[in-house]
């Protein structure tokens, strides 16, 4: 179980003065930047959880996704100040698109936001993007898992031709891949030869931290 301490549980109810103000406070103390992070992703993780529940709802998501971009751009420069190869093992990547011929970001940013704060460095490839720009993407970045998304119906062979092209890229047994979207279905995630469907972002969240080996609490 996520131990609910106060910069937690501020995350995890999208309480925006109280955790800058508790993360000020632990930087003042002098608290590594890195174990402010990792409480951080801590609180979205119970987030997602609090969703997952439905305790909460996608505007809580978002929000709350602005309030740790909020809290990365105030620990980002520290972070790099403090970077020591004993503690800075590198983050788990995820490479996540909209695909070709889908112009919808909104599933898409949620799920971003929810990895990033989940501890996740995220390749974000827009919308639109071609099957040979997630083949370029993985072979650069060497992600654990990709994501994508479509709210289309019209854009079934865009998924289709993406898996066919990573395949043929000799890439597929290197990487989990998710589909989800208002368009997505397990259906589609099977005829593709995607590993899981997200019905909605949260389910993608933790699948990808099950592929990373980060620990949820459900």
């Amino acid at each position: 179980m996520t131990e609910m301490t106060d910069l937690v549980r501020a995350l995890a109810f999208c309480e925006e003065e109280q955790a800058l103000k508790l993360v000020r406070e632990k930087l003042a103390a002098g608290v590594p930047p890195a174990e402010i992070v990792a409480e951080c992703n801590r609180g979205m993780i119970e987030l997602g959880n609090r969703f997952a529940r439905e305790e909460c709802f996608i505007p809580d998501l978002m929000f709350g996704g602005l309030i740790m971009k909020e809290i990365m751009s105030e620990l980002g420069p520290r972070l790099r100040e403090s970077v020591t190869s004993a503690s800075s093992g590198t983050r788990p990547r995820a490479v996540i698109g909209t695909v070709q011929h889908d112009v919808h970001d909104i599933g898409k940013d949620i799920v971003v936001m929810l990895l990033e704060g989940a501890g996740f460095e995220v390749i974000d490839l827009g919308v639109d993007v071609p099957p040979e720009k997630f083949v370029e993407a993985i072979r650069k970045h060497q992600p654990v898992v990709v994501g994508m998304s479509l709210l289309l119906t019209t854009c079934y062979s865009s998924v289709t031709k993406t898996m066919d092209a990573i395949r043929q890229a000799g890439l597929r047994d290197k990487v989990a891949i998710m589909v989800g979207g208002a368009a997505a279905s397990e259906l589609l995630a099977q005829a593709a030869g995607c590993d899981f469907y997200g019905k909605t972002a949260v389910d993608g969240l933790q699948f990808a931290c099950r592929v990373a080996g980060i620990q949820t609490s459900v």
